[in-house]
């Protein structure tokens, strides 16, 4: 799969994905067996039902803010903060306004 994102050459984040109006966007930056690295751009009130992953998964907020619930825990994401969801922990998220992250995914 070639993706958008050049290799060994500095590129922004924030501006490496758009919004969607009333959708959610993502973008690949690397993949492969060790895990992954994907930009997403929610719009506000978009929401992922709850799901599980068998890699551990660090959430980094570019902007915006988010509501994540890993287990029945609620937890409040914005710019600059990450959290790790651990391997196979069953977590949901809501778009309290447009948020931009970096999921990077990882063998545990």
């Amino acid at each position: 799969m070639k993706n958008s994102f050049p290799k060994a050459s500095p590129f922004s984040l924030k501006d490496g994905i758009a919004y969607a109006e009333n959708g959610i966007v993502s973008k690949i930056i690397s993949k492969g067996k060790g895990g992954s690295a994907t930009l997403f751009a929610f719009d506000e009130g978009q929401t992922l039902s709850e799901h599980t992953a068998p890699f551990d998964a660090l959430v980094y907020v570019l902007e915006g803010r988010l509501s994540l619930r890993i287990k029945e825990e609620e937890n409040d994401l914005q710019e600059g903060q990450m959290l790790i969801i651990p391997a196979n922990d069953a977590h949901a998220l809501m778009a309290v306004e447009r948020f931009k992250m970096l999921l990077t995914m990882f063998k545990a």
